[in-house]
């Protein structure tokens, strides 16, 4: 019996991990009138971006694959008709804070007075240790016209989650991000919605 309850108070725990292993993306778009859907485009870095370095291609690769998705063509450079910039920031900030405590799956029972009318065992079990930084990832990008430099399409998502879990790896959280902002594009104008 205390094998069940066991079995059955992890299986809850996983399965609420799972629920939330990649959680949902906040996303926001801006554009005039109907922009451009198909067209050659470069996908450069955005001046400024405050997290230059390696990690850049993950996102850069991520936009390029839903651009083409959505009606673009990937081209070189000085080539393309459009052009795609992508900033990113990746930031951290304490867990065990509001719902980030580590959670504690408990058994237990007692022993009557008069013998064995309610033998137990108490087993405490913590299911996640010291709580994780929770990492937060934004995705922007805007796209400009080559001829005029005129921005017709622009574009951030956020999302958040565990240090630690796959959600967190920077392939994964470019590739949510990327899929949450360009897909639908060019989506309605000024509005915040949730991506799950």
């Amino acid at each position: 019996m205390l094998k069940h309850v066991i079995a059955i108070a992890l299986s809850t725990a996983a399965l609420s991990a799972c629920a939330t292993a990649v959680p949902p993306v906040e996303v926001t778009r801006f554009h005039l009138g109907d922009p451009a859907r198909t067209g050659t485009v470069a996908v450069r870095e955005m001046p400024d971006n405050p997290d230059v370095g390696l990690e850049f291609r993950t996102y850069a690769n991520a936009v390029a694959r839903e651009l083409q998705g959505v009606g673009f063509t990937e081209a070189p450079d000085a080539a393309s008709a459009y052009v795609a910039y992508v900033g990113f920031r990746r930031g951290f900030r304490p867990g065990g804070q509001g719902t980030d405590r580590p959670v504690s799956v408990g058994v237990g029972g007692g022993v009557g007075s008069g013998g064995f009318s309610g033998a137990g065992v108490g087993i405490g079990i913590n299911l996640s240790g010291r709580p994780k930084d929770i990492v937060t990832t934004q995705l922007h990008v805007q796209i400009r016209r080559r001829s005029d430099s005129a921005t017709i399409w622009e574009g951030r998502a956020i999302g958040e989650a565990r240090e630690g879990t796959p959600a967190a790896q920077p392939g994964i959280a470019a590739a949510k991000l990327a899929s949450a902002l360009i897909g639908g594009y060019p989506g309605e104008s000024g509005r915040t919605i949730t991506v799950r």
